[in-house]
């Protein structure tokens, strides 16, 4: 015998529907804004911020696709393409001949420092500053209830 789906009540669907139209929106304008601002993809744009705000500008390759959610083979070929651009390069680990770092160059530096600030405002004007100080804690609170739900279940065998 099957149990009955726990379907959704109107206040749930309306809650799940707002979040499924939202973050594809929300997405796409900060990408757009993104590309005309600094000519930078929203992967270029986590990959400078996630190196430019580690110790020493750099990391591990293994850590940093972890950290953005993605395969290593998909780190490693934007990174290719990043490295053609003059924004970041490779270096070996001296002790350990597996493993490799990534590291923002000066002009990888200069771009995300040039670039966030309108990031940012972007950011403001289309998130941040359409809610409360009050929904800006809940949206907080929300995520982080779900993050900690799915990476706990992403660390169980």
């Amino acid at each position: 015998m099957t149990e009955e789906p726990r379907w959704l009540s109107d206040r749930e669907q309306g809650a799940w529907q707002a979040y499924r139209r939202m973050f594809p929106l929300l997405n796409a304008q900060l990408a757009r804004d993104l590309a005309q601002d600094g000519g930078l993809s929203e992967p270029d744009y986590d990959v400078l911020s996630n190196l430019s705000s580690s110790a020493g500008q750099r990391r591990r390759i293994s850590e940093l696709a972890d950290r953005m959610l993605w395969s290593r083979s998909r780190l490693s070929h934007h990174l290719a393409r990043m490295q053609q651009r003059g924004l970041v390069v490779r270096e070996e680990c001296e002790t350990d001949g597996r493993g490799a770092f990534v590291a923002l160059t000066d002009q990888g530096m200069r771009t995300i420092e040039a670039v966030a600030p309108a990031h940012v405002e972007s950011v403001r004007k289309h998130f941040i500053d359409l809610l409360t100080a009050d929904q800006i804690d809940t949206f907080t609170a929300i995520g982080e209830v779900v993050i900690h739900r799915l990476t706990s279940a992403r660390d169980r065998p």
